[in-house]
């Protein structure tokens, strides 16, 4: 298990470093110019090279790319001269826009997005499993057929839709939840949950549609397997045979969505978070991408990557956990 994990741990590695040097060749390529954009209109070209200089801009792109590789690691120091500004590890550069730097970013707004992540991902792996098993044990019955359409529907929902609606219903008709606004876990727990509530729920509801349709299907599978017969046989009770023996086999397809969802949220939810003013990573994203600050784009796309193979990772290992087949 340590070898595993351990040529996991190095694959994923060359999995950043590739998806580092692809996006970092994309920024090259464009036809955008921070430095001009910095310098302004009247800009002379003595003035345009010294502030491509500072950015690093003049080094060739297998340099740049070096550097930025680098600071991952050990830190580097930007630009030079008494512009020169030292970046500690890990260092993914500074902001075009503010001079701040993208490691600060990224962690400022983390818990938030973490916070709706987790959030909507308790609600919706409850409501989707609970709607998907129902179901597959009621296959061809009434109830099967109004939760299938009923989380067909609720798939064809965009999440922006479903956000307004929402808005509309709980605040300004019934009044029964406040706007939206990040409150710290640690400041005041229940205020935390209330004001995410909404964001978890628009969320919730486009993934738990999508889980009972997955979950459905695995279980329907599953408990047609002969060894269920044979614990049916040996007179098991009902609910052990369909948790221990059912759902615990169905729940790998489930699981691998589950690693590659939560992954991507984790590094920001744009649309919701951009709906209901939630200062994450996704909405960070959504700026550096209108004002083409490739430092923060750069670094988002390296820490949504980063989630997700590690999700991956994890969602693996515990393959063997939830069935012990996979271990042979």
């Amino acid at each position: 298990m340590i070898l595993y994990i351990g040529r996991r741990l190095l694959a994923v590695t060359g999995v950043l470093i590739a998806i580092a040097a692809v996006t970092f060749t994309i920024f090259y390529v464009l036809p955008s110019d921070p430095a001009a954009a910095a310098c302004g209109k009247s800009c002379s070209a003595d003035r345009l090279a010294a502030i491509r200089a500072n950015m690093g801009l003049d080094q060739p792109i297998w340099q740049q790319f070096w550097d930025f590789l680098a600071g991952i690691f050990t830190g580097r120091t930007i630009g030079t001269g008494q512009y020169a500004l030292r970046c500690d590890f890990p260092c993914l550069g500074y902001s075009y826009e503010n001079s701040e730097a993208v490691w600060g970013l990224l962690m400022d707004r983390l818990p938030v997005s973490a916070s709706l992540a987790l959030g909507a991902a308790v609600l919706w792996l409850a409501l989707g499993l609970t709607a998907g098993v129902t179901a597959a044990l009621r296959k061809d019955t009434l109830t099967d057929k109004l939760l299938m359409v009923g989380a067909v529907g609720a798939a064809s929902l965009p999440v922006y839709f479903t956000s307004m609606m929402l808005i509309y219903g709980l605040i300004r008709t019934a009044d029964l939840l406040p706007y939206p606004s990040y409150v710290p876990f640690g400041s005041d727990p229940l205020d935390w949950a209330s004001n995410l509530l909404l964001p978890w729920l628009a969320l919730a509801i486009l993934y738990a549609a999508m889980y009972a349709r997955q979950s459905r299907s695995s279980m329907i599978e599953t408990m047609a397997e002969p060894y269920i017969r044979t614990a049916r046989a040996k007179g098991l009770p009902r609910r052990k045979v369909v948790v221990k023996h059912g759902l615990r086999a169905g729940m790998t397809p489930i699981l691998t969505l589950f690693g590659m969802d939560l992954g991507g949220l984790l590094a920001g939810a744009v649309i919701t978070e951009s709906i209901f003013g939630l200062p994450g990573i996704g909405r960070l994203f959504y700026g550096a991408l209108s004002t083409g600050d490739q430092p923060v784009i750069l670094g988002v796309t390296l820490l949504a990557a980063a989630f997700i193979v590690v999700a991956n990772l994890a969602v693996d290992l515990l393959y063997a956990v939830v069935d012990p087949r996979v271990r042979f």
